[in-house]
């Protein structure tokens, strides 16, 4: 039998059924055994064979795909099957192909069979053929041509070659559209995805022909006349044109614009579940309104939404128009069907490994047992989006089978990183060793808490802090903070500076809801420090702070003459300061964000407000607001406002806040183009000294980004303004004074009290970036305002390029 797709005999054999296999013999075979043809030939010894028998032998011979040729024929008592292999493949190749990466070729092939080792079918590589053909099609190359080749080689076997020609890519050159009169072509092809050429084409490849683009191009046209009032606009036709040479495409597009219609009516029919009045006002279209399709659609789902908040989670909304030609009016009906109430069975929580069930468990408003309702699974996906170790959340409900009222309800949730730690070495010549090292994890041990700890040590700089933040001290999500910090900078023994701070301070602070949104938080910390200065080495300021607030005591360190007295030449006197604080804290935080790290919707506002207890030694109070404000705008834009103020006083015998506890401005984090922390009022030194009251704003223009980097990566343009101002009894001395004849410092006073013209603008383009390490942040900006020295005031210190990295945990 030479020919594959028949099933007759090639060979003489008996017409009678009289014949009974005494015995099987196969002949021709390479290497396929035996045994495997046994096992596929529906004949054994002792059967008797007729026509249909020997065709049910051929057709299973041929389905193995082993043989190109079968014959079955009869030697005595003896059934011999005389088979010829199909060849197999000794070496693969594919040529020409630069668009479809080889690798991802052979990947595809290997799964069709068609790889070195493998059995040749002729049919197969026919497939494959027009397989890449359609891959190149959907590439815009009309113009590839692909040659395959199959040579003999001895052994029956193959070399095969695909040779790939790909051609020029096609370009959609011309769209037209026939038929509109209301609006041009510009505007209308403004909706399109497809484009013709233009400077954006070869990132945004939109240029490209594909089926696929404008069946969702012709929908959005259909959109955009349905949502001004054309009702019964159509797409009569498509022409798709392709030129000879295949490198240019035309489309045109016959439309039918109708009528513009208004709404005279508003019904709604069917099994209302929930009052008549809710649906109502979720309705968006009005009588007398222009015919909308949006918002008709926008209305459906909202009421649909609302069905499913008590558990009608397939509830059906069905907007039925009934259209008067002569009025030019329609009379709407929204048929509510909301089917059964449903309940969820489990909720699953898939694709976690280093996270306790519990930590997810906690954040869920949808609960298994009680009715499902979207809003509260749409929640519980938002607050799990929001732990800082989670980058990404989909959810989605199962029926259960066999059960019409039951529902699985599924995340699926992909892990971020948890945590970050780095630490380093160096050496500088008023430092000598510096050691730095830090850790923070926000899952640990797959608790959901939160841990951080630093520690860095130099000749003349420590700083040690520890802090643990248990998210659920209680079931009701108290939320309880313990911290401990150690700060020891004594740098007025070094030649950088004479101003030392040293504080240690223990901090207790918790938060509990109010509300879904809202938190309400109590703390309070004690803090010692101690502040030491030198007369005629440290700025004014200082030294007058020190002087005149806590404990103060002075000491003189002398180098030539022990006369008890300092003034001598190389006499100083050291001013210090020490004192306890202790400081209650209440604040207030609404945050509806989508997730906490790269939100891109939602708000959030924090207040706190500080004050000294009786029995703190330097007594103030401090207030602070911030409030974040995401808007999507268009196609992808978001606006993000960022408002930040503080404000604080001294109380009491203090004449004005510590200078540690001072507000600074400029920066990465701030008003960039200007260098960190140097906004605002300046020391004698001309060294940045803080002020009492900061006010910062920033507004950024978020583009969109591919949904591969969307949770990792931001790109933004940027304009900012904001500055630190000082009204506390301070007296600040120009950039033009001097030392009189008795060491002290004289010159012109500076106010830094607020006023509108002295707070600085910036505008310029940022990146961010989630890396191991933290939110690498990267930016440039040209400040607006800056204003030189004039003799008097110091002038603003500019830094176009900065860059930070900021804790993302």
């Amino acid at each position: 039998m030479s020919d594959q797709g028949s099933a007759a005999p090639a060979a003489p054999l008996p017409a009678a059924p009289g014949f009974v296999v005494g015995d099987i013999r196969i002949e021709g075979l390479q290497r396929i055994s035996e045994g495997t043809v046994y096992n596929y030939l529906p004949v054994n010894i002792g059967d008797r064979l007729d026509e249909r028998r020997i065709a049910e032998a051929l057709r299973a011979m041929y389905a193995t795909g082993f043989f190109r040729d079968v014959e079955i024929r009869r030697d005595g008592g003896t059934l011999v099957i005389a088979v010829l292999e199909r060849p197999s493949i000794e070496s693969f190749e594919i040529k020409g192909n630069k668009d479809i990466k080889t690798e991802d070729l052979q990947k595809s092939l290997r799964n069709v069979g068609l790889a070195t080792g493998k059995t040749f079918d002729q049919s197969v590589l026919d497939e494959v053929k027009q397989y890449l053909t359609d891959q190149y099609f959907s590439r815009g190359k009309y113009a590839v041509r692909i040659d395959t080749t199959v040579e003999e080689v001895p052994g029956n076997k193959v070399k095969l070659t695909i040779d790939v020609n790909e051609g020029k890519r096609a370009r959609i050159r011309q769209i037209n559209i026939a038929g509109n009169t209301a609006f041009d072509d510009k505007e209308l092809l403004e909706q399109f995805e497809l484009r013709t050429p233009y400077w954006l084409s070869w990132y945004k490849q939109n240029d490209r022909y594909a089926r696929e683009a404008l069946s969702g191009d012709l929908e959005k046209l259909r959109s955009y006349y349905m949502d001004r009032g054309y009702a019964n606009f159509g797409v009569t036709s498509t022409q798709v044109a392709i030129a000879p040479e295949k490198d240019d495409i035309f489309i045109t597009i016959n439309v039918h614009e109708g009528d513009v219609f208004r709404i005279s009516d508003i019904k709604i029919a069917g099994n209302t579940v929930v009052p008549e009045s809710e649906l109502r006002r979720l309705i968006f279209i009005k009588p007398g309104d222009t015919y909308s399709l949006r918002q008709i659609t926008s209305s459906s789902e909202a009421m649909k939404l609302r069905l499913g908040v008590d558990g009608y989670a397939f509830a059906t909304i069905d907007p039925v128009p009934q259209g008067d030609p002569e009025t030019k009016e329609i009379s709407l009906t929204f048929v509510v069907d909301p089917h059964s109430r449903v309940y969820v069975r489990r909720v699953n929580f898939n694709g976690t490994s280093g996270v306790n069930d519990e930590v997810f468990r906690r954040e869920m408003r949808q609960l298994e047992g009680a009715y499902l309702s979207n809003a509260a699974v749409e929640r519980s996906k938002v607050r799990i989006q929001r732990l800082p170790f989670i980058q990404k959340v989909d959810v989605e409900t199962a029926q259960v089978p066999g059960a019409a009222d039951l529902v699985d309800v599924n995340f699926q949730i992909e892990e971020g990183l948890p945590g970050q730690f780095g630490g380093g070495v160096g050496y500088s010549e008023s430092q000598s060793v510096i050691l730095n090292g830090n850790f923070v994890h926000s899952n640990f041990m797959g608790t959901g808490n939160r841990i951080a700890a630093e520690i860095n040590s130099g000749r003349y700089a420590k700083s040690f802090s520890f802090s643990h933040t248990d998210r659920y001290t209680t079931i009701d999500e108290m939320q309880r903070s313990v911290s401990l910090g150690y700060r020891d900078v004594t740098q007025f023994t070094s030649a950088a500076s004479d101003f030392s701070t040293e504080t240690i301070t223990l901090g207790l602070n918790y938060d509990w809801p109010i509300t879904e949104f809202q938190y309400l938080g109590i703390g309070v910390s004690a803090q010692r420090a101690e502040l030491a200065t030198t007369e005629g080495g440290s700025a004014m300021e200082a030294v007058d702070w020190v002087r005149n607030n806590g404990n103060p005591r002075s000491r003189c360190i002398e180098y030539v003459t022990i006369d008890g007295d300092c003034d001598d030449e190389y006499d100083y006197e050291v001013v210090s300061s020490k004192f306890d604080t202790f400081e209650l804290n209440l604040g207030w935080r609404y945050d509806s964000r989508n997730r906490a790290i790269f939100a891109t919707r939602g708000a959030r506002h924090r207040f706190n407000v500080g004050y000294t207890l009786p029995g703190s030694e330097v007594e103030f109070w401090t207030t602070s607001y911030d409030y974040l404000q995401f808007v999507p705008v268009w196609r992808g834009l978001t606006l993000m406002f960022n408002f930040e103020a503080a404000y604080g006083r001294a109380l009491g015998d203090a004449t004005a806040l510590p200078p540690y506890r001072q507000f600074f401005a400029g920066g990465p984090d701030s008003v960039r183009g200007y260098r960190e922390s140097r906004l605002g009022p300046k020391d004698s030194f001309g060294r940045p000294y803080g002020g009492n009251m900061k006010l910062v704003a920033q507004t950024e223009l978020l583009l969109p980004m591919p949904d591969k980097w969307a949770n990792s990566a931001r790109f933004s343009l940027f304009f900012d303004i904001g500055n630190v101002f000082s009204d506390q009894h301070i007296n600040f001395l120009g950039a033009d004074q001097t030392i009189d004849s008795d060491g002290n410092r004289v010159g012109t006073p500076v106010d830094y009290k607020f006023s509108y013209d002295d707070l600085k603008q910036s505008a310029g383009i940022a990146v961010q970036w989630l890396a191991p390490l933290g939110v690498f942040r990267f930016s440039y900006a040209v400040a607006l305002n800056a204003k030189s020295g004039d003799g008097i005031k110091y002038g603003d210190e500019r830094e176009g390029f900065q860059f930070s990295i900021g804790q993302a945990f």
